[in-house]
């Protein structure tokens, strides 16, 4: 089968397709036929060895996918050979068949086509997690989205809006605004041309945002975090810039502001009930047309190494899906 291989930790452009042997499950896991993956900044963390978890080389990236079940291990039970799924190996999802853990499966919605699929439950799930679970975002309160015409971010506008926030974009350029505003977003602010801090501040009439949704880092999460209410909350989720920021943790004393962390893929052990649920609420926002991933390009597997460079150069838009050639 041909698959995407990194086998050496270092420059994105170094991975190559490769045909190599197909992987079998074992014990606990399902082989999934690949009908489409779909590209995460962490893929491109993994490959240079910046990422938290660094697996054994060679390994093929690729964090979530969307197939057709090929074959059950030993002991695997709930799921069937041929059944559609949506699946999150963590890595080996750019390949044309990809080993899975039965616990990381989950069917797919009805109605939901392949491409779609691999872009839903990796940015959702982490986003419904980071603004339910450790933001506690209540309806009314109001949401500043950085990077929000990314990923994950554009996943905060729909949900924040679905959990009944006034949302605020904060992004690069107007194209990338536009996208926040077609899919929601309440008010917009240009980063580059506007202050964060100050724009953010007159939107909620001096009072400050109520909730921080941070997948950026570097300067932007400190004037976030000052344009941060009394008792605000800025949600720790990624750092798109490239740098991790220190912050003086006198800005969380001065108004009682929480900074909190978000991990969704160690959350999903700790609390597997709870990732369950969220799954299913994820089904029912998807089912009354309140989320759908935007997913701006398709492309084939010789094309992901200069995808992730462009996504690492925060250069690409929603989610870009990955079709395997069979």
């Amino acid at each position: 089968m041909k698959a995407l291989v990194c086998r050496q930790f270092g420059p994105i452009e170094n991975l190559a397709v490769e045909e190599i042997d197909p992987p079998r499950p074992g014990p606990g896991q399902v082989l999934v036929d690949v009908k489409a993956s779909s590209l995460n900044f962490p893929d491109a963390l993994m490959v240079q060895g910046l990422y938290q978890v660094k697996p054994p080389l060679p390994f093929s990236p690729g964090h979530e996918i969307a197939g057709v079940i090929e074959k059950l291990g030993e002991g695997v039970l709930g799921v069937a050979v041929g059944d559609a799924v949506i699946a999150t190996p963590g890595v080996g999802g750019l390949a044309e068949q990809c080993v899975v853990a039965r616990e990381r499966i989950t069917p797919l919605p009805a109605g939901m086509d392949f491409a779609t699929a691999s872009a839903f439950l990796l940015t959702y799930c982490t986003t419904l997690h980071a603004l339910e679970d450790c933001g506690r975002l209540r309806s009314g309160e109001s949401l500043l989205v950085l990077g929000a015409a990314g990923a994950v971010g554009t996943a905060a506008i729909e949900i924040g809006k679905a959990l009944g926030a006034r949302v605020i974009a904060a992004a690069s350029s107007e194209e990338k605004l536009a996208l926040c505003r077609d899919l929601g977003a309440d008010e917009t602010i240009d980063y580059v041309r506007e202050d964060l801090r100050k724009r953010a501040l007159e939107l909620t009439g001096g009072k400050g945002v109520d909730v921080v949704y941070d997948p950026v880092g570097g300067a932007l999460t400190e004037a976030a975090l000052r344009a941060s209410a009394w008792g605000g909350r800025l949600l720790v989720i990624g750092f798109a810039s490239g740098e991790i920021p220190a912050i003086r943790l006198n800005l969380a004393l001065l108004k009682e502001r929480s900074i909190v962390g978000v991990y969704w893929g160690e959350w999903t052990r700790q609390d597997p009930a709870g990732q369950k649920r969220n799954v299913e609420r994820l089904g029912e926002l998807y089912a009354a047309g309140k989320v759908k991933p935007v997913v701006s390009e398709r492309i084939r597997l010789a094309e992901v190494p200069a995808a992730l460079v462009r996504m690492q150069k925060r250069q690409v838009k929603g989610k870009i899906v990955v079709v395997p050639e069979h």
